[in-house]
């Protein structure tokens, strides 16, 4: 796996560069939808950022299903291949994409910002994990159509030492 391992300082910086840019664009309660995005106004961290899309849900489907509309550059090397286009069942294993459905349905429903760490022992790198933001975007204010991310990889013991100095 030839990922950039980041400090987790530097993951928290970026993530709260994201949100703050995100923060920006909302107007009261309403979210910002994609067509608010400026990719100049968030170029450093466009290597690790994602868009993904809500997918409907189809009758019969228990639950929403999501694609990767656009995958920076710097995640080729956390996945090991192109991720865009794909949904969750052909980017990750079942557990992997199960987990993913739950994180993402959450921004779905609640309309909030999520974040969280979750393991690449999937990819076989148990020892990598990805701290991970997921902000809501609505094309219409309202409903959450596409979901704006930000991925940092660092390592296990990174992470620890960090969250011992912090």
């Amino acid at each position: 796996m030839a990922a950039q391992i980041g400090a987790p300082g530097a993951a928290v910086r970026a993530h709260e560069e994201l949100f703050a840019y995100w923060a920006s664009l909302r107007q009261g309660a309403l979210l910002p939808g994609r067509r608010h995005l400026d990719p100049g106004g968030i170029k450093r961290l466009l290597p690790t950022v994602s868009l993904i899309d809500v997918i409907a849900e189809a009758p019969g489907e228990r639950a929403a299903e999501f694609r990767m509309r656009l995958a920076g550059t710097g995640l080729y090397g956390v996945y090991g291949r192109e991720i865009t286009g794909k949904r969750l069942a052909d980017i990750y294993n079942t557990a992997a994409a199960d987990y993913w459905r739950v994180e993402l349905g959450k921004v779905v429903a609640e309309r909030r910002p999520a974040v969280g760490v979750h393991s690449l022992a999937w990819r076989g790198a148990s020892h990598l994990s990805i701290l991970w933001l997921r902000l809501p975007l609505a094309s219409d204010g309202d409903r959450v159509d596409m979901i704006l991310g930000l991925d940092a990889v660092v390592g296990m013991s990174q992470m620890q030492s960090g969250i011992r100095a912090a």
